[in-house]
């Protein structure tokens, strides 16, 4: 059955309706999207220019930066241009693409950081099998795997949304379009959809994440009961603790959000968690992965010197 939705466009209403609002927070955000771009960017360049970076780790830092910077762009360019305009319209296949490749990044960042806390599992607790385990065609074979299943994943939710009847309201209480807010503008049974957001989304959000803690787990028991030096300790627990950081700041909000059941009382609260996972949190993880870690900013400096 094709979508009958009389519904051409949408309307985002934004953070605010207040309009002297409206230039200070363009100001705001586009500086956050301008520093997520420039980190995330500069982390993406000496990852792959600098040979002493290029081991599983850093590919799959890589792959993050990258990821954070087209899950900022899906969402935040629109935000901006609404507000300094007075119509805040967005096509309906533009909303649905938006819906689309904010959840293919997001889904495949979930899955990314699992994979990354795995490569810290094999490379503290398995060192001498790490360069045979962690071989660089494993490596691309599961990021692949990662990206490609948060495409599929994503396009199942964009092409159930699409097949909804629009016939009423087209304003969307949100900065950008996805499935709760749209789900609430829907007519007819949205139970089937409901249901998909809370199984597969559930799933594709608290997986990973558990799978991230049980990791954690293994790795400091195995730290605490195998290692004698402390040096040695504090050095494995720097490591982890910058992929740790951005685990708690990204899963918090993404699993608060899609897992609660939606409530009328709550946009708000909902606007502040999106801003958490979807601008904040892409802008911080260049920031800790340098600030944490020695060897991307050596090579940061390396680069600075010889641009110099």
């Amino acid at each position: 059955m094709l979508n009958q939705t009389s519904v051409i466009e949408f309307l985002l209403l934004g953070l605010t309706d207040i309009q002297d609002q409206q230039p200070f927070l363009f100001a705001v955000f586009l500086t956050i999207y301008l520093v997520n771009v420039a980190g995330n960017g500069a982390i993406l360049m000496i990852v792959i220019s600098d040979p002493r970076l290029h081991s599983p780790m850093y590919f799959f830092l890589g792959n993050l930066s990258c990821l954070d910077i087209c899950y900022s762009t899906v969402t935040l360019p629109k935000m901006l241009e609404n507000f300094l305009s007075t119509h805040k319209a967005i096509s309906f296949m533009g909303c649905i693409s938006q819906l689309h490749f904010f959840h293919f990044l997001g889904s495949t960042e979930t899955m990314l950081l699992a994979v990354m806390t795995f490569d810290r599992f094999v490379a503290i607790c398995k060192p001498l099998h790490y360069t045979v385990i962690m071989n660089p065609q494993l490596c691309t074979q599961m990021a692949i795997t990662i990206w490609t299943t948060g495409f599929f994943y994503a396009l199942l939710h964009s092409i159930m949304t699409s097949r909804l009847n629009f016939c009423g309201p087209n304003h969307i209480h949100h900065f950008f379009c996805d499935v709760k807010p749209l789900l609430a503008l829907a007519c007819g049974n949205t139970e089937l959809n409901q249901r998909l957001l809370n199984t597969v989304t559930g799933t594709i959000a608290v997986g990973p994440f558990f799978l991230t803690l049980l990791s954690y787990f293994y790795i400091i028991t195995y730290l605490f009961l195998k290692t004698q030096s402390c040096s040695t300790l504090h050095k494995a627990l720097s490591t982890c603790a910058s992929h740790f950081m951005v685990v708690i700041i990204f899963f918090a909000p993404v699993i608060f959000t899609y897992i609660r059941p939606t409530s009328g009382n709550s946009r708000h609260q909902d606007h502040i968690i999106a801003i958490m996972y979807s601008v904040v949190t892409p802008v911080l993880n260049p920031l800790i992965y340098t600030l944490r870690n020695k060897e991307v900013k050596d090579a940061l400096f390396r680069v600075i010197r010889k641009r110099v």
